[in-house]
């Protein structure tokens, strides 16, 4: 793969740009706790995001507690929650920075499109990257879909004029990839986030990155 044949990147943002894992597991917790039910240790949540933060509530509960009345009800708590506290742990990957820097510097257009609300979304990217000036910055919203439905992809592909095929998309899980396929796109997967590397190849990533920098260091 060579990406000077590529003009445009979508990253993901937890669990590819951001690790945001304990946030994620705290707010989770203590919603469940609040609500009297049993919390996780951190690692499992690596399972347990990726979808949005609903699914995120019911994949935490007991199986026999998901119902529609306390999903919402514990989702409400770690939406509540996780607006106060998103930025305690959370921090990019080691070499994150570095890359943007880099792919700046090579002229390529760079987006976000996250399972997040859009309004998490933004506000975190502007937080952790605040000089990166990213094309598109999308979350969940009335406007785009939950991945893997591509139409927030085809949205950024759009906006920035550059062809699915001449688009990069980096991301950590099955859903990211599967985004990427089905929007035409080159899907990368990142070996750092939350997922594994038999997740990544079964949703057709073409390339898998151990780190960051992998990306430009070299044609891959």
């Amino acid at each position: 793969m060579d990406i000077s044949k590529y003009k445009s990147i979508i990253f993901d943002l937890d669990g590819t740009l951001l690790d945001s894992l304990a946030d994620l597991a705290d707010s989770t917790n203590r919603a469940l706790a609040n609500h009297g039910f049993p919390t996780h240790p951190v690692d499992a949540y690596r399972y347990f995001v990726g979808n949005g933060m609903r699914v995120l509530a019911e994949r935490a509960l007991p199986p026999e507690k998901r119902t529609a009345e306390i999903i919402d009800a514990v989702f409400s708590e770690l939406h509540a929650d996780y607006e106060k506290n998103w930025a305690v742990a959370t921090k990019p990957y080691e070499g994150i920075e570095k890359l943007l820097a880099e792919l700046q510097k090579r002229g390529l257009l760079m987006s976000v499109l996250s399972n997040k609300p859009h309004e998490f979304t933004t506000v975190i990217v502007k937080k952790f990257f605040p000089k990166v000036p990213f094309k598109c910055v999308y979350g969940v919203s009335e406007q785009v879909a939950k991945k893997p439905d591509p139409a927030g992809a085809l949205r950024i592909a759009a906006e920035t004029g550059i062809e699915p095929e001449r688009t990069m998309y980096l991301g950590d899980t099955i859903v990211d990839m599967k985004t990427a396929v089905t929007a035409g796109m080159f899907p990368i997967g990142a070996l750092w986030g939350f997922r594994d590397e038999a997740e990544l190849r079964e949703g057709g990533a073409k390339v898998l990155l151990q780190h960051p920098m992998q990306l430009v260091r070299r044609n891959i």
